[in-house]
């Protein structure tokens, strides 16, 4: 249905200027103007047109660049440059190799000290043994894309709900071997000269393995794996926006995607759309709550419809700072 649309907006595109002049050209041979009904109506189907034209056509190839500052009271040590990618839904409408080879170059542009991956790497709702070989293949290219991303602390990432419709594990396998630090529920801790810090990454509410949890991720997990340590900063990834209602006061920040900042957002109105009650609560951008810090990145791709409007794709670079 998107790549529909996609073409039918391509075709509007030439088709209403090259119906529009011919129109014109034949009222003024037969010396006769369109009247103001005429105009009107020229008026409203022009203002309609260059809306699909800049929503469907112009606005999702865009890529916007959000520096952000963050400060926490749970955050010790040296700064964090944190580079943030979300929901590029490799295979979906305005996306491709190389599209997404772009988002890698300009975020290595930006000398990240980590990059954080926050899911949604497949786009559509269609599982693995329902998809053709072309489309499969066009998936694991996007993932391997991935391999390009510079950051002297790495690169880590979780999934979202659209890469367990498709196939979790695959998923998962395809971004390690591409060097990508995967964690479901999981932590690690990683040494720097500003300080030590550890990075936690929460499952998906989708997943075929478990539910996210802060304190299964932050907690013992093992007689030779104790919890994190209260005097170690720590930041936590996570899909979805909604695990920051129970985000304990010893994260610094929290990093989500899934809301693509509502891939409309309309004046006066604001965005109609909310695909959860997270997303409806922390729509996009940097927020902060009893002291908690949350940042929703607007992500890179788009869902269900292909479309955005004043609302761009975005890449982020949150630094975080101590307070």
């Amino acid at each position: 249905m998107s790549d529909i649309i996609v073409m039918l907006a391509w075709a509007g595109a030439i088709a209403w200027p090259l119906l529009l002049g011919f129109a014109l050209w034949r009222g003024l041979k037969k010396a006769r103007g369109p009247g103001w009904i005429g105009w009107s109506l020229i008026g409203v189907v022009s203002v309609a047109w260059f809306l699909g034209i800049w929503a469907v056509l112009w606005e999702p190839q865009q890529l916007v660049i959000r520096r952000v500052e963050a400060t926490s009271v749970a955050w010790s040590g040296a700064p964090l440059k944190i580079g943030v990618i979300s929901d590029t839904h490799t295979d979906g409408p305005h996306m491709g190799i190389g599209r997404l080879n772009s988002i890698v170059d300009r975020m290595n542009a930006e000398q990240p000290d980590i990059v954080v991956l926050l899911g949604d790497f497949v786009g559509g709702h269609a599982a693995l043994a329902e998809r053709g070989e072309a489309e499969r293949g066009e998936i694991a290219d996007g993932l391997a894309v991935f391999s390009r991303l510079r950051a002297p602390l790495g690169v880590h990432a979780v999934l979202g709900n659209h890469d367990w419709w498709y196939d979790g594990p695959m998923v998962e396998a395809a971004l390690k071997l591409a060097g990508v630090n995967v964690m479901e529920n999981g932590r690690r801790r990683i040494e720097r000269e500003g300080g030590a810090l550890w990075v936690g990454g929460l499952a998906d509410y989708d997943s075929e393995r478990s539910q996210p949890s802060y304190g299964v991720t932050l907690g013992q997990q093992a007689d030779d794996d104790p919890a994190v340590p209260e005097d170690e900063p720590v930041i936590v990834m996570s899909h979805w926006p909604d695990v920051f209602a129970v985000a304990p006061d010893r994260v610094a920040l929290t990093l989500a995607g899934h809301s693509h900042c509502g891939q409309v957002n309309l004046p006066f109105l604001g965005r109609p759309v909310a695909v959860s009650e997270g997303s409806r609560r922390w729509p996009c951008g940097l927020y902060e709550e009893r002291g908690r810090r949350l940042y929703v990145s607007g992500g890179v791709g788009v869902s269900v419809m292909p479309v955005r409007f004043g609302q761009p794709p975005e890449i982020a670079v949150v630094t975080l700072r101590a307070r």
